[in-house]
């Protein structure tokens, strides 16, 4: 972990600011390009099942493989780019998972669609600790929490915000085939566009800061659970992603078959997810750099949870719903920028970035974004549609009551602390 006392001294030297803005902006856009060629087969999924002859089950089973490959691919693939470059990971990535998309429209069934989506997950989960590795060193100390939940709220804006409407408006216009294939095509776009921006870390500029977090010489991977906040980043961002990843996947489903709402009102419904969680991703790892990482990830559980059970005892009062999905999310999806962006890049050993953030992402995906989805699909077998909102509930009460062991490690906030630690003696 690079001490706060280092990095505040690089805040008055020369940083390439320019290279920042377009580097943020374009692994911005492509992490919500991941939120939507993932999540757009959620609001798919009536039409899907209807035609293909699928059940609830198969459709939770669909996004769960996805999230279980991804979990694997981050795991084993995230410390890649820390030894080959982040281009040589980012670049095929995206080139490969929006193919991945237009697969899924050509798909004839179930197991070709597990098929297709495992290997997405593969794709995409190579390229999310990589992308945030790239935006960590791409940002001045001071913006970092700022940056990177800029750009994991991208993921939730386009995935879960922007998807269900665009998915549910083209639906009066084609077949859901289509859908697939032209939400892939602004991937190749910007796979072009980062390979000609996005420079490896030893070419971002003479920051003490970037020299330090990738030295020629990288800590060794022992050394990943030194700190606690890795263990606790791994078991919190899988209590964080059972809570909003089983609603996600099946709220579409909640509210046409249980609040019996319109399509369009599900949509529209559905859209509070992505919209709060932009909200939420960017906005909480911002108030962390001041605030702190510790309390604003308690307050984010806790505030997840409280307007998740309001949300449970609410009727088809599509505002209502709105209002209290919006807000959930917020709290619930700026959890996890906040733990796999600052909390991950501040624990990290020296030159492990990529390789700390993929083991927490993947644990995180693996149980929290796949085998929490299994068993959601078992539960809604079982005891109905509703009875899901209850497994989200406690994946979020547990992870609140586990941040409470979380140690402080925003820079701004250490430094407050060390100066009033000062005055008093």
């Amino acid at each position: 972990m690079i001490p706060a006392s280092k990095e505040s001294a690089v805040e008055s030297a020369d940083w390439d600011t320019k290279y920042e803005m377009k580097a943020v902006a374009l692994l911005t856009l492509a992490f919500g390009l991941v939120g939507l060629d993932r999540w757009i087969i959620a609001p798919l999924a009536p039409a899907m099942i209807r035609d293909l002859g699928m059940t609830p089950q198969d459709m939770n089973n669909l996004i769960a493989a996805l999230g279980v490959t991804w979990g694997l691919a981050a795991v084993f693939m995230g410390g890649l780019s820390d030894r080959i470059g982040r281009r040589a990971v980012l670049i095929p990535a995206i080139v490969l998972f929006s193919l991945m998309s237009v697969a899924s429209g050509m798909a004839a069934g179930f197991m070709g669609l597990l098929l297709i989506r495992s290997l997405m997950g593969l794709c995409e989960g190579a390229f999310c600790p990589t992308s945030f590795a790239a935006t960590a060193e791409a940002s001045k100390p001071s913006r970092r929490g700022f940056n990177q939940g800029l750009q994991q709220s991208a993921f939730a804006l386009f995935g879960l915000g922007f998807g269900p409407i665009i998915a549910t408006q083209l639906l009066g216009v084609v077949e859901w085939e289509v859908v697939f294939m032209l939400v892939a095509l602004p991937g190749l776009i910007l796979a072009f566009l980062l390979w000609r921006v996005i420079r490896e870390p030893s070419k971002i500029g003479a920051s003490e800061i970037v020299k330090d977090l990738n030295p020629a010489e990288p800590a060794p991977i022992a050394d990943l659970f030194k700190h606690r906040n890795i263990p606790l980043g791994m078991v919190g961002l899988l209590c964080a992603m059972c809570g909003i990843f089983v609603l996600s996947a099946n709220i579409p489903l909640y509210l046409t078959e249980v609040l019996k709402l319109s399509p369009v009102e599900m949509g529209f419904v559905t859209s509070a997810l992505g919209f709060g969680g932009f909200a939420g991703q960017w906005g909480l790892p911002a108030f962390s750099d001041h605030l702190g990482r510790r309390p604003v990830a308690i307050v984010g559980f806790v505030g997840g949870a409280m307007l998740l059970w309001f949300f449970m005892q609410c009727g088809p009062n599509v505002p209502a719903l709105f209002a209290l999905l919006f807000a959930s999310a917020a709290f619930s999806f700026g959890l996890l920028s906040l733990i796999t962006g600052p909390i991950a890049t501040e624990a990290a050993p020296i030159g492990r970035i990529s390789t700390t953030a993929g083991l927490i992402i993947g644990t995180g995906e693996i149980f929290g974004g796949g085998l929490a989805l299994v068993v959601a699909g078992m539960v809604i077998s079982t005891y109905g549609i509703p009875a899901m909102l209850y497994l989200a509930l406690g994946g979020l009460v547990l992870g609140g009551i586990l941040m409470l062991w979380l140690k402080e490690t925003a820079p701004r906030r250490i430094a407050v602390l060390q100066s009033s630690a000062t005055a008093v003696t």
